[in-house]
């Protein structure tokens, strides 16, 4: 592809397609050839504002028109399995919003299909692109932190008790997010892949063990607005243990009073720690290192600027080179996420081996 410009079709044209189509805008050798959606008129207004020729209203149309090179996955958590599968089956490059799919089982089977089709396929987990992240994932790779022994990582929102991204109880973007029927996990699955992955990249490990708890709060009469049933967990808080060791304490929740998106990591190791926040307003990275330590003195760290996802995406797809966050990457998050489902309900921590015997009960039952 080398030369030429990449042709991306955007299937699915929510909100969050909007950000994908403004940041594909800005990069230089895209062009945005096509637009999926099953509302017509949805398709149609999104295709208008930016700009985009050609609108289908089901995959199967645009894959038989067949005019691109790759797609962003915008579509509901549901739907991500079956028409990333079908993208591949058509030899698409494809990057897909995070989760990757509702459970693990599925998740794997995607990585796999894209593994041996060879195609470029990326997870669109976008606190990759925070530089604090980044640089502080580079501190720890180097050592000037140590060991890391213990990490808390959170994700804070507060869209359930303010208006300030809309008013959830009337809009179906937000009630589909609060019922499991609709395919939600709720904020595990919504925001819980992003802190796993911040936390995990941002620690240089992967979690081994977990143990979590869940719960959905009351939010309506009966807990049901319409066709929604309101029973997707709103908050959960998990311990875990890492491959490298290190104890972690993880939480996150939607009645977060006060924090609008606020993603936080500190890394503690033997000879230093490091600080990451992550807000709407900004990020930034402290550490405390080196002779700081003895006086437990913090010191803002410059962390530069880093490519986005879409950027690496991309990039990738023109070497024709998959790069991380990859789809392996994602349904090993996904095993995780499951295994935290599963400690809630059977009240035990489990290892992440355990997430086979947990498909074949699954299976059985």
């Amino acid at each position: 592809m080398k030369g030429t410009p990449m042709r991306l079709l955007i299937l699915g044209t929510g909100g969050m397609a909007n950000s994908h189509a403004k940041a594909f805008a800005e990069i230089e050798g895209v062009e945005m050839v096509g637009a999926v959606d099953v509302d017509p008129s949805r398709a149609k207004a999104f295709a208008v504002t930016h700009g985009i020729e050609n609108t289908f209203t089901s995959l199967d149309d645009a894959i038989a028109w067949g005019e691109f090179d790759a797609a962003t996955n915008v579509t509901p958590d549901k739907a991500h399995h079956p028409t990333t599968l079908a993208l591949i089956a058509a030899g698409k490059h494809v990057l897909c919003e995070k989760p990757l799919a509702e459970n693990y089982e599925k998740a794997a089977e995607m990585a796999a299909a894209a593994e041996r089709a060879g195609l470029v396929t990326m997870v669109n987990l976008t606190y990759r692109n925070v530089a604090p992240l980044q640089k502080a994932r580079e501190l720890v790779v180097a050592g000037e932190i140590g060991r890391v022994r213990h990490l808390e990582a959170s994700y804070l929102q507060s869209w359930l008790v303010s208006r300030a991204w809309g008013d959830w109880a009337s809009e179906s973007k937000w009630l589909w997010r609060l019922s499991t029927k609709h395919g939600s996990n709720g904020v595990l699955g919504d925001v819980g892949i992003h802190i796993l992955d911040f936390a995990g990249y941002g620690a240089n490990s992967s979690v081994e063990r977990v143990f979590a708890r869940l719960k959905a709060f009351d939010k309506a009469p009966d807990n049901r607005i319409g066709e929604y049933d309101l029973d997707a967990n709103d908050s959960f808080a998990m311990t875990a243990e890492f491959e490298n060791g290190a104890m972690a304490v993880i939480h996150a929740s939607r009645w977060a009073t006060g924090h609008l998106n606020e993603l936080r990591l500190r890394l503690h190791g033997d000879r230093g720690a490091l600080e990451v926040i992550h807000t709407p307003d900004g990020s930034s990275l402290r550490g405390c290192m080196g002779p700081d330590v003895e006086k437990a003195v913090w010191r803002t760290v410059d962390a530069g600027t880093v490519p986005t996802n879409y950027q690496r995406f991309v990039e990738a797809v023109k070497a024709g080179r998959t790069v991380e966050p990859g789809f392996r990457h994602a349904a090993d998050l996904q095993r995780v996420l499951d295994l935290a489902i599963e400690t809630e309900r059977s009240r035990r921590e489990l290892g992440v081996p355990d997430i086979d015997a947990v498909v074949q009960e699954r299976a059985v039952g």
